[in-house]
């Protein structure tokens, strides 16, 4: 998510060409598009990241399912 956000911070400095960002070249920005798309679509899945919060998600609900069930029996 990080990588998103100074992906898009960066491109926004450079179109409004604040300071430092004024004479950087715009292939640099799409450089950092692609290397934010490249880290999601492959990198991610090959680490197995994408299913660690997946299962984080499922294991979460889960315990939440079984709270509400013993609070009722109670």
């Amino acid at each position: 998510m990080y990588l998103i956000l100074l992906t898009v911070v960066l491109a926004g400095l450079k179109y409004f060409e604040v300071s430092f960002m004024d004479d950087v070249s715009w292939w640099w920005v799409i450089a950092c598009f692609f290397v934010t798309f490249i880290w999601f679509e492959f990198i991610e899945r090959m680490l197995g990241l994408d299913k660690k919060k997946a299962h984080k998600k499922f294991d979460e609900v889960q315990k939440n399912r079984a709270k509400r069930m013993f609070e009722k029996k109670k």
